[in-house]
């Protein structure tokens, strides 16, 4: 059962009927089932959600160990359980196989282990820092962390953002389930309209890498970077959409990354809570920027080297979570330069040409950093990356190249047309346009007319050409 089928919904429709007949204080044991049920359906079997409630219940002891003694050593033993399950089966293989020349392990992988090990070890030292409560409730602490609609790949929720409203029944509330409604319809069209689609072609490049150079590897690369925030974003709109339902809202986990002007501004709008995360549990308590410009630019490299870890095992990743810090660190030894240079070429700051300018370097920065990430190894990834500079074949855009890699001449027009339109919702949404408030003011059949036609257009375009196979969500293998 997962996010796209229909399963999904009916399951979803039912827990919501059920939901809004019960009377207020008994609906948050409708999420706590539900969320249960969707676990074990998801998993296939009983061996995930036996993994998952037995680390939810050794965070819920140490929670309460932690309220009665602050203890830094308690702190410490309980991180590293939390931690030790998502070690061995995120990076056990790698160890096994690479570092050691072991056999790998068939280890059971637990739904969404990467995403709720961070969501326990910030539970676990909020408590610490005395910032929240422990939870005496066990049930309600086994909802909190295993929530259905965020459990796959967030976002990362905090325990005093999330628990009341879990807790707390909820009225039916028109808008906030117009709301919901509108962001699952939005998720489905960046799903199916433009990641699975553009996957078409990144994975043909990817396979056959050594075929495919030049400016095969910088298409490939524009279009991973979109495939990959459409994807991401499409999850969290589905999860936030059917949150909703139930009237709770999730926390934002994207603000428009490639509109951001420099790899800092990347990072204060891609993937939010994990980079909240990595701020207040990482950086802050390596020192953060207190101790000195070397100290920072250390605890900096440090906390993208975890961001990597996190991300996966292999080389590719650390040198991918350390790309992004020495962006920053140039970014900030260059600063004084970059301002000398734009006011020498009497470029405003805030001027529409300087602005672009930025975005697109930003994007480019980000995208050769995407190339590596998404390679099978670090040396098909620099080989990639390479060839961008070392190959000249620009006649790919003027002949039938890239109609013979997936993706046929129509396709490319509905996947251009989609990007066009998450192009331009994203600036309107960053001028601070609200395109769900404007829908729902609209008439009721108007607005259904709109659902209709959007949903037979996914339907249709969504699926378009042979061999059409809606993957899986990307960061759910993280």
């Amino acid at each position: 059962m997962t996010y796209l089928s229909i399963t999904f919904y009916l399951f979803v429709a039912a827990a919501a009927l059920f939901y809004y007949i019960l009377p207020l204080k008994y609906r948050w044991l409708v999420l706590l089932f539900g969320s249960l049920f969707f676990y074990w359906r998801a998993m296939g079997s009983g061996a995930g959600l036996t993994v998952i409630l037995v680390t939810v219940m050794t965070a819920y002891g140490a929670g309460l160990l932690l309220e009665r003694r602050k203890n830094k050593v308690i702190l410490t033993g309980a991180v590293l359980l939390m931690v030790l399950p998502w070690l061995c089966v995120k990076n056990g293989n790698y160890i096994l196989e690479i570092l050691l020349h072991r056999n790998a392990v068939n280890w059971i992988v637990p739904m969404g282990i990467s995403f709720y090990t961070l969501q326990v070890i910030s539970y676990l030292a909020d408590i610490y820092r005395g910032r929240i409560n422990a939870q005496k409730n066990p049930a309600r602490f086994i909802l909190y962390v295993m929530f259905f609609p965020q459990i796959v790949q967030g976002p990362i929720p905090r325990y005093d953002r999330l628990a009341d409203q879990l807790y707390d029944g909820h009225r039916f509330d028109e808008r906030m389930v117009a709301g919901g409604f509108y962001r699952i319809l939005w998720g489905f069209f960046l799903k199916l309209m433009i990641a699975s689609q553009a996957a078409r072609f990144v994975d043909c490049v990817y396979e056959s890498y050594q075929i495919y150079v030049g400016c095969y590897v910088l298409v490939a690369g524009i279009l991973y970077s979109i495939q990959l925030y459409a994807d991401f974003a499409a999850c969290i709109s589905i999860s936030k959409g059917v949150a909703n339902l139930f009237g709770i809202e999730l926390a934002d986990n994207f603000h428009h990354p490639y509109l951001a002007v420099s790899v800092k501004d990347f990072w204060h709008r891609w993937h939010m809570s994990l980079s909240e995360w990595l701020k207040d549990y990482i950086y802050i308590p390596l020192g953060g920027s207190r101790k000195g410009r070397v100290r920072t630019y250390i605890n900096l490299i440090l906390t993208f080297l975890v961001s990597g870890i996190w991300h996966g095992a292999g080389l590719r990743f650390l040198v991918w979570g350390t790309m992004h810090a020495a962006y920053q660190i140039i970014g900030d030894l260059t600063r004084n330069i970059q301002r000398k240079a734009a006011k020498l070429l009497r470029l405003e700051e805030s001027a529409g040409a300087t602005l672009w300018i930025r975005r697109v370097w930003t994007f480019l920065c980000v995208m050769a950093a995407w190339i590596l990430f998404r390679a099978e190894s670090l040396t098909k990834g620099l080989k990639m990356l390479w060839s961008m500079f070392r190959v000249r074949n620009l006649w790919i855009f003027t002949n039938d190249s890239l109609l013979t890699m997936g993706l046929e001449w129509k396709e490319w027009v509905v996947l251009g047309a989609s990007v066009l339109i998450l192009f331009v919702v994203s600036l309107k949404q960053e001028q601070g346009v609200s395109f769900s408030e404007l829908i729902f003011r609209q008439p009721l059949y108007v607005r259904w007319i709109l659902y209709l036609v959007v949903i037979f257009g996914i339907m249709t375009f969504g699926g378009y050409g042979q061999g059409y196979d809606a993957q899986a969500f990307i960061y759910g293998g993280f």
